[in-house]
Order: structure tokens, then C-alpha cells, then sequence
């Protein structure tokens, strides 16, 4: 799948693996300039990526205050994101200067993180996945097990987030899905992979849980014709059928939202 590198079983999202590199870099940057220089640098990097890191989350969170004041304790979530790039620049950029001061190593250190956030912009703009078909093929049905074409939603946009009730980021993230689904203009179907009716049945009454958006595709039809074996997985597709944007693993409410706001723009 785009946006996706798989190694095995194990799917890591590009975006997130080309962050961390260059934190890395980053941090190899100023261990460099501290032997050059006889300085700081190498622990200042340390201190000054933290605080951005921190910076950058609360930055993300201040954005999408509403989405985080339904469910605070997600502000301490961060395997699933959520992170603003600005805030945590300038972050770093002003703990380095403080820390560091009128030095070579000073100079040396914010011009690497400029080039460093470049290479970040650049590479993800570079590696943004183009809008491709939502292939036509899958039959989904509903819990009454009447069939659903996916052809039969095109002309309007609308969500698909694949799932499993063996997978533990899925049952994280379902409650959620089923809460925003059911006050959401835009279609979101929560389409169950692999399992039978009766297994997908159970796990929402021994949860709690509404089926009204849970569709089901008991031979995982769907993820195999978009090419993912990773749950769960947010499609967000626009109203000629093209998947937009594609969200690999745990989401949080405030990521949602924010994708179904530029998905209704798309649109309108």
C-alpha cells in the first residue's frame, strides 16, 4: 500500500519512519559539532529535540482543543500521532539558542535543523500518495447480511475503516469510530475483515457497542483489492470513487475529524 513500508508482518507508516530518521540525524548533527567545536552541542541537540518533540505535541493538541476535550486522557496517546511541525521548530530553534548562545556551534546546529526540516517537507510532499480508484469489485454486507456494492457509494464521499476484533488497536479506536460515525455527515463504514457474522456480532454486545456502521467482508475481500494486510487502515474517498488519504493504524478522534473536514472540502 502507498504511504506504507512493510517489513514482514510489521507496517510502518513512511511519514512517521522519515521523521524519526532525521530526528536521528538531527541528534548525529550535533554530536558532530560538539568534536568540531568543543562545545555543547551534542547534549544541547538532546535537550532541544525533546522540547520540540513536546512542543510540536502540545502545538497539535491546542489545535484540535475540542477533539481532546471529549477524550483528555488521548493527549498522552502518542503512538497514534499528533504532532504540529511548526511549534516544535521553533521549539528547538530557540532552546538551542538559549542553551547555546553566541557560538559556532549555535550557527551550525540551527542551520541543520533548517535543512533537516526541509528534507521533512520535501520528503513528504515528494512521497504523498497520488488519489487512486477504489477498486469496484467487493460485495460488503450490512449485519443483516444483505449485500452492499461498494459501486453503490460513489456520488457521495464517504469513510472506510478496516478492522478485526483479534486486532487490539482496532478495539482501541472502535468506540470512537462508532461515536463520531453516528454524528457524521459524511458516510463512515466500519468494515469488519475476515470473520463471520456471528464472532463480529458478539464482540459488539459483549463491548457495548452499535452495529449501524459495522459492514461485513467475512473473505477480507477489500483489503486484499487495495493491497493492505495492516488493521486497522482509514480510507477517506472523495465522491468520484478516489481514495484520498490513507491513515495506517490507530487513529485519534482529533486526526479523524481533521481528515473528514478536508475531505468535505474536497468535495464542496
Amino acid at each position: 500500500m502507498e504511504g506504507v513500508l512493510q517489513l514482514g508482518p510489521l507496517m510502518i507508516a513512511t511519514d512517521r519512519m522519515i521523521a524519526v530518521a532525521l530526528l536521528w540525524a538531527f541528534l548525529g548533527v550535533g554530536g558532530f559539532i560538539a568534536a568540531r567545536t568543543e562545545s555543547r552541542a551534542g547534549r544541547v541537540a538532546w535537550i532541544a529535540a525533546a522540547v520540540g518533540i513536546v512542543a510540536a505535541r502540545v502545538g497539535y493538541v491546542a489545535e484540535n482543543a475540542p477533539a481532546f476535550a471529549i477524550e483528555p486522557w488521548t493527549v498522552l496517546a502518542l503512538w497514534q500521532g499528533g504532532f504540529s511541525l511548526w511549534p516544535g521548530v521553533l521549539a528547538t530553534a530557540v532552546v538551542i539558542v538559549m542553551l547555546l548562545g553566541r557560538q559556532r556551534a549555535t550557527a551550525g546546529l540551527v542551520a541543520s535543523l533548517a535543512v533537516l526540516v526541509s528534507a521533512q517537507i520535501a520528503a513528504t510532499a515528494l512521497l504523498a500518495p497520488q488519489p487512486r480508484p477504489l477498486p469496484s469489485g467487493p460485495i460488503l454486507a450490512d449485519m443483516a447480511q444483505r449485500p452492499i456494492p461498494i459501486e453503490s457509494l460513489r456520488g457521495q464521499p464517504f469513510v472506510v475503516n478496516l478492522w478485526a476484533t483479534w486486532c487490539p488497536p482496532c478495539r482501541r479506536e472502535m468506540p470512537m469510530m462508532i461515536d463520531v460515525a453516528a454524528g457524521s455527515d459524511i458516510p463512515i463504514l466500519l468494515v469488519n475483515q475476515g470473520e463471520d457474522v456471528s464472532r463480529v456480532r458478539d464482540y459488539l454486545a459483549r463491548e457495548g457497542l452499535a452495529d449501524t456502521s459495522i459492514r461485513l467482508d467475512p473473505l477480507g475481500a477489500l483489503g486484499e483489492a487495495i493491497g493492505t494486510r495492516a488493521m486497522p487502515t482509514t480510507l477517506f474517498i472523495d465522491a468520484d470513487g478516489r481514495i484520498r488519504r490513507t491513515h495506517t493504524g490507530e487513529i485519534s478522534r482529533a486526526a479523524l475529524l481533521a481528515a473528514l473536514r478536508d475531505l468535505e472540502r474536497m468535495t464542496s
